[in-house]
């Protein structure tokens, strides 16, 4: 018969047996309870047997109890265990299994396995596959368990102690399979007694929380309770889980506990639930949950748990079931070499350090090295991860490189392999650069960041010289943050929890400009809102949605202007093609109801179910929605982020924060009416546009926009809901054509009024007759000469090429301003000498006097007027005083600009004009034929002077009308500024022509003149001619 045995010596079977159960029947004896119901006492018992004792057991019991009323039951086997070399050997029954205390002590690897070697230690007996193990803590309100909190030395502390354990075994060892109970301690916070409890085999749940809830409502406490056993977790597979293996964990229980499991892993002290993601997924079922993973790395190492709660009034019950899920990791590798560029300098032979670096973890790598085309490799000792190779200088057409292996415990691989790139005799090369070791000319030097994550890269051009660094330094602060962001829907953690983490997080960083005042920086932060954009479903919470703003604000300060303006892509989108397509995709997301305005980034909700009309305002720009029930609307407004996206319209610049506009209804297409608040004014005949971000194009498109009109400033239209903005030209809009007639007038007038001053000093002496005619031929000079300067410097500032550009545009301006008005002073002083003579006929005006009074107001008013608008305005100042585009005095709006110093002045004296025309027509008509009979050529002269006054005033004064109208009309309006800007040209521009044709000759007395003259000096000359002939 076979044997086996636990210790190699022979006993009286018979009397160990019968010694036991005299034991067995005093224990339960004196271990009852007064209880209602009866007690149960587990006992267990080390024998040592022949196992064909075995059966006999239970047979030699059962008589000697039969009169009694105690009752012996389920007697089972757990454990056989054999001698093995100096060892003990044990193996556990089935239905048995080592215990999780075995489990968790160091250096036992018991756990999985079927048998399990003890050495310098008391062999483990196997615990039942239906054991339970609570343990729990009662809270005990009332004052009659106060003793219990002094020490255990103290009788008050026994009694209290005894009594409260009475009644919990009163409850609790009423239950089937009840083994011990005990109190491990007391604590502070009421009274809180902690326990612990074990139950043989499975126990009915229900019966668990009935006799919880009847120990609480008998102590007046609440019962927490933490139970192992019920439920029972397995792991596949089960000990070692390699790199690329999918492990599943499954929980089981044996009867409905009518909760929703909950998974958790532990990790370096902080627990993370776990829920389907990318990474995980979660099945349940009504006995049975599982975990299936799919990519296994070290973020899913740890202890694993799953729970199921019961929560009953003042009663919690959790059953718990553990393992630890061990990974076996494979590392990236970081290859380096020093020198990075091995330089061939005269020697045959060159070295090189090579350094496979890995992230620190808790795996033991075997680490080998090959190599290809070298002369040696040689492993430093003692430092698996560094070796010296040797490499050749002579043959310069092969490239040697040198492999790292790195195998983890299950025997996979990963490699990393770098070639040895050497600067041969007579290669080009950049020399050592301060950070930067010699690099071989065509190739690109790599260095770690020192101060974050990430690399910085400069290349060595073909010629031997160094190009620019870039860099990817990205601080530790914001990587992590972009780590959290990318890892928050594989599952670990719930991702809205993740996601208010992250967002927490990157408050906390961007609330520094410094932290983030680089290119990298504000890459990663946006990578951040773009990679949140794309996990999330929704940002419900108040304080999630005041930090995704903030950070979301923080980014858009102007102190990172060249951080924006220098940062690369991401993927194939530019950095703030991404931070709007992100902030468009969150915003949709938030709930915006308690959201608040931030320095830069404004959003709003409005719930506009049932309503035809929508309004919002977002930092000034008014919104309005025209539609049928578009429901949420959301309106966002962002400063700064206009300077940053790509605008392919090079004559147009941004003028207006971005509007963003989406609404509930994805399918409602309204109409938006957006008011924009303009960053710089708009200029007189500056044209705008509004746009649109279109994402197909990538580029702002006015399709479906439209500028109401230029008196509305900022006003779109548009028929769709996108991101929206303001174009405004760069400069002015330019009509077609009109420099050219400018230059073509301007000269005609040119020559014009140099003929004109020409007949004028020809004909001077034989049309000077009478006073009237000294003076009507005085003015007409003077304005010729006046005007005569003021286009040449109109011709002059047209096109300037000269040097000193602005200095020569503010005289010209000066001289113009002068000219001009001295051109209608001069006319003011005609007609005032007109009015003079014919209102007080008895008081002629004397040439002398009316040249004194001429010169006055001709030159010396115009000069003063000039000279004080020129110091008042910031002393002739560009912008103030002028414009250097225009080449003339400004208009900034009504009343507003210099230009008023030349409109007021020249209206008053056209209104002065025509007064004096009506008046001095109305005398003349109104007095009778003979007055004048005595001086018909006073009379004469006098209508002279009335039909030049009436040809002069018209001539100036219609021109600066249209001229007034083209101050104040907008070429933006359409064809009726246009007209009046071609119109004022065709008659300022020919003015000098005007003046000829008019004053010169259209008067008769003037044509007479100077035909008689011409006429002599034609006879003079053929004369001449034929004495020269004879």
């Amino acid at each position: 018969m076979k044997k086996r045995r636990a210790v190699l010596y022979k006993m009286d079977i018979k009397n160990r047996m019968w010694t036991l159960c005299v034991l067995y029947i005093l224990g339960l004896n004196i271990c009852q309870t007064a209880g209602q119901e009866n007690s149960t006492q587990m006992y267990y018992i080390k024998l040592i047997v022949e196992d064909s004792a075995i059966p006999n057991v239970s047979a030699a019991l059962r008589p000697f109890v039969k009169n009694t009323n105690v009752k012996v039951s389920d007697l089972k086997m757990t454990t056989c265990c054999w001698k093995v070399q100096g060892a003990t050997q044990c193996s556990c029954e089935p239905s048995f299994r080592w215990s999780e205390t075995l489990c968790q002590e160091p250096g036992q690897k018991c756990c999985g396995r079927e048998s399990c070697s003890f050495t310098n230690r008391t062999a483990a007996m196997c615990v039942s596959n239906e054991t339970v193990s609570i343990r729990g803590s009662i809270t005990l309100n009332g004052l009659e368990y106060y003793k219990c909190l002094k020490g255990k030395d103290f009788e008050e502390f026994k009694q209290c102690d005894t009594s409260l354990m009475e009644k919990m075994k009163a409850v609790y060892s009423t239950m089937a399979g009840f083994d011990t109970l005990t109190i491990s301690k007391y604590r502070v916070g009421s009274v809180i007694a902690d326990f612990e409890m074990t139950f043989a085999n499975q126990i009915k749940q229900q019966y668990l929380i009935n006799g919880s809830k009847s120990l609480g409502s008998n102590l007046s406490a609440s019962v927490y309770l933490e139970t192992t056993g019920v439920v029972r977790l397995f792991m596949l597979p089960r000990n070692q889980v390699c790199y690329y293996d999918t492990p599943t964990l499954t929980c089981e229980v044996q009867e409905d506990l009518h909760t929703q499991p909950v998974w958790q892993l532990k990790r370096a002290d902080k627990v993370f639930e776990i829920f389907t993601g990318t990474e995980a997924e979660v099945t349940r079922k009504t006995m049975e949950t599982k975990v299936f993973l799919r990519n296994i790395s070290e973020l899913w190492a740890g202890e694993y748990t799953c729970i199921y709660p019961q929560v009953n009034n003042f009663i919690k019950i959790n059953h718990t079931a553990s393992a630890v899920l061990n990974v076996s990791l494979l590392p990236s590798i970081d290859i380096t070499m020093t020198p990075p560029f091995p330089h061939c300098s005269g020697s045959e032979l060159v070295t090189v350090k090579v350094t496979c670096q890995i992230a620190s973890n808790n795996e033991s790598y075997n680490v080998t090295w090959t190599e290809h085309k070298l002369v040696g490799l040689f492993p430093v000792t003692n430092d698996a991860l560094t070796a010296n190779v040797v490499a050749s200088c002579k043959n310069s057409q092969v490239t040697p490189d040198v492999t790292c292996t790195f195998k983890n415990r299950c025997g996979e691989e990963r490699k990393a392999s770098a070639a040895v790139n050497i600067i041969y005799e007579n290669e080009k090369f950049c020399p050592a650069d301060g950070d930067w070791k010699d690099t071989k000319a065509g190739f690109e030097a790599v260095l770690k960041c020192t101060s974050g994550t990430g690399q910085r890269k400069r290349k060595c051009q073909t010629g031997g010289s160094w190009d620019i660094e870039s860099s990817s330094c990205v601080t530790v602060k914001v990587n992590d943050v972009l780590q959290k962001a990318k890892i928050i829907d594989t599952g670990l953690g719930a991702l809205d929890e993740n996601a208010a983490e992250v967002f927490s997080l990157l408050h906390n960083v961007t609330n520094d400009s410094v932290t983030i005042n680089s290119s990298p920086d504000i890459g990663a932060s946006v990578s951040v809102l773009f990679s949140l954009g794309q996990k999330i479903k929704s940002i419900d919470n108040e304080l999630t949605v005041a930090d995704f703003l903030a950070s979301s604000s923080n980014m858009l300060n102007s102190s990172l202007e060249k951080s924006w303006t220098s940062a690369g892509d991401i993927g194939n989108i530019t950095l703030a093609e991404a931070y709007l397509l992100s902030l468009e995709k969150l915003i949709h997301k938030a709930n915006l109801s308690h959201a608040s305005e931030t320095h830069n980034v404004d959003a709003v909700v409005s719930n506009c179910n049932q309503r035809s009309k929508c309004s919002a305002t977002v930092f000034n720009d008014s919104v309005e929605l025209v539609g049928q029930d578009p429901g949420d609307v959301k309106t966002a407004g962002f400063k700064e982020l206009e300077n940053y996206l790509p605008n392919h319209y090079e004559t147009y610049e941004p003028n207006s924060n971005i509007v963003s506009v989406t609404t509930e209804n994805r399918q409602f297409q309204p109409t938006v009416r957006i008011n924009f608040s303009l960053i710089k004014p708009r200029p007189r005949d500056v044209q705008i546009i509004c746009v649109a971000w279109d994402n197909n194009t990538r580029n702002w498109s006015p399709k479906g926009c439209e500028w109401v009109a230029s008196s509305n400033g900022g006003l779109c239209i548009c028929q769709h809901l996108s991101s929206f903005a303001i174009l405004m030209s760069r400069s002015p809009i330019e009509l077609k054509g009109l420099t050219q007639l400018t230059l073509v007038g301007l000269s005609v007038s040119v020559m014009s009024l140099i003929v004109t001053l020409a007949i004028e000093l020809t004909v001077w002496s034989s049309v000077v007759k009478t006073d009237q005619s000294y003076i009507r031929h005085t003015a007409q000079l003077n304005i010729c000469l006046c005007l005569l300067v003021a286009d040449c410097c109109f011709l002059a500032s047209l096109k300037p090429s000269y040097d000193n550009k602005e200095m020569w545009c503010q005289i010209f301006v000066l001289l113009k301003h002068f000219s001009f008005l001295s051109v209608f002073f001069w006319m003011f002083s005609l007609s005032s000498v007109l009015l003079l003579n014919n209102v007080f006929v008895l008081h002629a005006v004397s040439r002398k006097t009316y040249l004194r009074m001429s010169l006055v107001l001709g030159y010396v008013c115009p000069l003063l007027i000039a000279i004080i608008t020129f110091l008042c305005y910031d002393q002739g100042a560009e912008g103030a005083y002028y414009s250097s585009k225009t080449c003339w005095l400004r208009y900034t709006g009504l009343l507003e600009g210099s230009i008023h110093t030349f409109v007021i002045p020249v209206g008053a004296i056209v209104f002065f004009n025509v007064f004096s025309m009506v008046v001095v027509i109305v005398k003349l008509l109104d007095r009778s034929a003979t007055t004048y009979r005595h001086n018909e050529t006073e009379k004469k002269a006098a209508v002279t002077v009335i039909r030049s006054v009436i040809l002069l005033t018209p001539i100036f004064g219609v021109t600066w009308m249209f001229g007034f109208a083209v101050m104040l009309v907008d070429l933006t309006t359409g064809l009726m500024a246009t007209a009046t800007h071609y119109t004022f040209t065709l008659l300022n521009t020919f003015q000098g022509l005007f003046l000829l044709l008019t004053t010169c000759l259209a008067d008769k007395q003037t044509r007479d003149v100077l035909l008689k003259r011409l006429r002599r000096d034609a006879a003079v000359t053929d004369s001449t001619t034929k004495l020269s002939q004879l």
